[in-house]
């Protein structure tokens, strides 16, 4: 049996149908009103309507919302929903800072309103209706995944370069390119990131390579790669990656097995970059090389590492950048 979903616009339509029929049965206007408590003055009112119109007239008509003198702009609202399907995988208080950088504040929870009332209040939601307009433009496809969050674990550095957190994310199996893997630095007092791509599984000469990167990197910010943490994976503990920190002097920490969240800090990172880098460029274009990898994720860099806001308790809305340069700069030695 089929369900029929009555709303109160259609109860009160029909109740003033049922008014104009006794009224027509009866012949007696007076008697009409007092059975089902109406007044003269509405019961003329809805024949008129009815004689002029037709019985379609007797249904209320819909109201729009009142603009008030405090309200969202519109514009900002088309803004914040575009905003919302370009990056499908920032939540609202990300799209809430990217609407502030340009000159329009909303709070967060304003924000959330707006995309809940426009049926984006969600991360899958938002991922299928980008996925819907890149299949109507041709472009690529991908399933909306779920989000899936790492416990934390508190490290404590006292500067910038004195822990880096090292670890290896396997981004996927591309067509013409193979397997891609993104060996991940980021350093625990700063949040600052860096990311190497690499085809075909990490070796422990990728990762020692990698650690020269960093040593150079950190020294054209004046300071000296003191210490990394990893995990036990073989590119970690292999000869090629122990020799590279030991020719540099860094000190090399290692989790317990099979405890990633004691190295939540580039886990959490992971998280954030797949997010929001990796599943928004694999909707909207196609990679065959691993230097456009490299570029995509290099651009994404910048705006994690200068102008896109932290709000976990340890940052508390600064940026990687805000934090390395209020710091007094140690020069390498």
């Amino acid at each position: 049996m089929e369900t029929i979903t009555v709303t109160p616009a259609d109860i009160i339509y029909h109740r003033r149908l049922a008014v104009l029929e006794h009224a027509g049965r009866c012949g007696n206007v007076s008697e009409t009103c007092r059975t089902f408590g109406v007044s003269r003055t509405r019961y003329y009112e809805w024949k008129r309507l009815a004689e002029q119109y037709g019985t379609a007239a007797l249904m209320p008509k819909t109201r729009r919302r009142a603009q008030l003198p405090n309200a969202t702009p519109t514009h900002v609202i088309e803004q914040l929903l575009t905003l919302a399907v370009l990056e499908p995988t920032l939540g609202a208080r990300r799209l809430a800072d990217r609407l502030a950088d340009a000159g329009w504040p909303l709070a967060a929870s304003t924000a959330q309103k707006y995309l809940r009332e426009a049926g984006l209040g969600t991360r899958r939601q938002r991922v299928a209706r980008a996925a819907l307009i890149a299949a109507a433009a041709g472009g690529l496809v991908t399933e909306p995944a779920r989000e899936a969050e790492p416990m934390g674990f508190c490290h404590v550095a006292a500067g910038p370069a004195e822990l880096v957190s090292l670890d290896s994310f396997y981004v996927g199996q591309l067509k013409g390119v193979g397997r891609v893997y993104q060996l991940t630095a980021v350093d625990v007092f700063t949040r600052w990131a860096v990311v190497a791509i690499i085809v075909d599984t990490p070796t422990g000469a990728a990762t020692g390579r990698f650690v020269d990167q960093l040593v150079r990197h950190w020294r054209r910010h004046g300071y000296q790669l003191r210490a990394v943490i990893t995990d036990n994976g073989p590119e970690y503990i292999a000869t090629d990656f122990r020799a590279a920190l030991a020719a540099k002097e860094i000190r090399h920490v290692r989790i317990p097995p099979r405890s990633p969240n004691h190295n939540a800090v580039v886990e959490r990172f992971h998280g954030t970059i797949l997010q929001e880098c990796w599943r928004p460029a694999f909707h909207r274009r196609r990679f065959i090389s691993r230097r456009q990898l490299q570029a995509a994720a290099d651009a994404w860099l910048i705006t994690y590492n200068y102008r896109r806001r932290n709000h976990s308790d340890y940052m508390r809305g600064r940026t990687p950048h805000q934090i390395l340069t209020n710091h007094p700069t140690q020069l390498a030695s």
